[in-house]
């Protein structure tokens, strides 16, 4: 087993600075699941610049400020889903207005070739989506293609997440199994709100999903998405519900909503920068030790807004031109913009404070991703001593 990389960051508060809410003041950089709703809106209402300095703050407890991990996300399964999701372009519901005919799931060659195309450019996190209510409504073969989907490209030591829909305890169990690192299923926004969104399911069943995860010893990525016609009550709510789950999750994604013409949320007016700081800041203060990752909306976004967002404890990113069907930003920009800023990227594996041990590398042993990973190793083994023996041909 090779060595973890380590953070060079403390595992324990360092400060003893105090937030002030209406039920008294709470410890700045204390690990909590209590959260009231109350001491969450007291953290989300704090004056923008004290606030981002509070987050910064408890970002240097638990993380190296300085190291953002770069992600790739694809859309293995695109179109036809059931849900009736209202911001999403993929619902079945609204397919002609959207002008998106459904496809069928990738095959297993082409995702691994992304995959690999991934990991040379740099990203250390391979997530896959696919746009289905969940995998209990595919046949056998398409739910076991996606699991040696996980395990091939788990072997290539990257980490792997898979946002697949609501999950039984068995579907979980089976990608625990094959070597997922990570299991997406966001909240969207507050239970209040949550019908706006969606007629098709309920938020308990987001949560059961959630529960499935964490049984299955799956770190979970739990976020929600910023522009859904929310108010900051709900914003607050969405961020109280996710800092109360029994364990926070090892990553929590903040999304600006990007309209898509054809959807019911077409004419929704998109967040502005300072709305997504704001709940970043809010999200570290409240989950320090996880992973806040600035995901879908960042294209709307110039340099400095991304800059403050990463100075409130952003600390991932989604990069590729192309997110599941919307744009992103550029590699090249975002190369640029590492280099501008004095970013550097988070290798693969470096150990999550709130993960589960499928983040930290260590639960592959014994799983399908061993074996890939094992075959993995055993190629790159025969290439370097065939590149020994042509040498010492060469100098005989």
């Amino acid at each position: 087993m090779q060595a973890q990389p380590q953070l060079d960051v403390q595992d324990a508060p360092v400060s003893t600075a105090e937030v002030q809410g209406s039920h008294g003041a709470f410890e700045l950089g204390a690990i909590r699941n209590d959260w009231s709703r109350e001491e969450v809106a007291a953290v989300y209402n704090t004056p923008l610049l004290d606030l981002v300095y509070k987050a910064a703050s408890v970002h240097r407890m638990y993380n190296d400020p300085q190291m953002v991990q770069r992600c790739t996300l694809l859309s293995i399964k695109t179109g036809g889903c059931p849900e009736t999701c209202n911001y999403c372009a993929q619902s079945s519901s609204w397919s002609k207005d959207v002008g998106l005919k459904a496809e069928k799931l990738m095959d297993l060659d082409s995702v691994y070739e992304a995959a690999l195309r991934a990991k040379e450019a740099g990203s250390t996190r391979f997530c896959m989506g696919a746009a289905w209510r969940g995998p209990t409504q595919v046949g056998k073969r398409q739910w076991e293609r996606v699991l040696d989907m996980v395990g091939k490209i788990r072997g290539l030591n990257m980490e792997v997440c898979t946002t697949l829909g609501m999950l039984t305890p068995e579907q979980a169990a089976q990608l625990r199994t094959a070597g997922l690192t990570a299991y997406n299923h966001n909240l969207d926004t507050s239970p209040e709100y949550y019908p706006k969104v969606t007629s098709s399911r309920k938020y308990q069943d987001r949560l059961d999903t959630l529960q499935s995860v964490r049984e299955a010893g799956i770190s979970v990525c739990a976020g929600g998405i910023i522009g859904l016609g929310e108010g900051p009550k709900d914003r607050v709510g969405l961020i109280h519900q996710l800092a109360t789950l029994p364990e926070h999750p090892e990553s929590v994604p903040i999304n600006a909503l990007v309209a898509v013409a054809g959807t019911p949320m077409q004419d929704n007016k998109p967040p502005s920068a300072v709305d997504i700081v704001r709940c970043v800041a809010t999200a570290r203060v409240t989950m320090p030790r996880s992973v806040v990752r600035l995901s879908a909306g960042r294209l709307n976004f110039s340099l400095t807004d991304q800059a403050l967002c990463f100075m409130a404890g952003a600390n991932s990113i989604f990069d590729g031109d192309k997110l599941l069907t919307t744009k992103n930003n550029e590699r090249n920009a975002d190369l640029e913009m590492f280099e501008e800023l004095g970013l550097k990227s988070r290798p693969a594996f470096v150990p999550y404070p709130a993960g589960a041990s499928s983040s930290d590398g260590s639960a592959v042993h014994g799983t399908a991703a061993a074996q890939h990973l094992a075959g993995a190793n055993q190629l790159a083994t025969a290439a370097t001593v065939a590149a020994v023996q042509q040498q010492a041909v060469a100098s005989s």
